[in-house]
């Protein structure tokens, strides 16, 4: 009799174990599940971010062309306003200065 009292408690704990193994692999599942998720809601983040740093260089790399060009355009005029022509024009224009001999012709608007 204790023989087979034995082997109803070993089927006992064989269940028990059987049973113990699936609640831990639906743990692990779950686990895995719920890092498969936030893994797969971080990437997605993550590629928002990309997008949007890849928008900023691109205006960023606009923006320093343009301040470029106008760094350019400032220095051409720095070097036109060198010239004996420059003085002359603001001579005309500012002082109302003219050559010796000049004839002036006015709007009478």
């Amino acid at each position: 009799m204790e023989r087979g009292k034995f082997r109803g408690m070993a089927r006992k704990a064989a269940y028990r174990k059987r049973r113990q193994n699936r609640l831990a692999m639906l743990l692990v599942t779950t686990v895995v599940l719920m890092m498969m998720l936030v893994v797969t809601f971080k990437s997605v983040e993550l590629r928002e971010k990309r997008q949007f740093y890849m928008d900023r260089e691109e205006a960023l790399l606009r923006e320093i062309e343009a301040e470029e060009a106008r760094s350019a355009e400032i220095e051409e005029y720095g070097k036109y306003t060198q010239t004996k022509k420059f003085v002359e024009e603001v001579a005309k224009e500012k002082l109302g200065l003219v050559y010796e001999g000049e004839i002036i012709f006015k709007d009478e608007k």
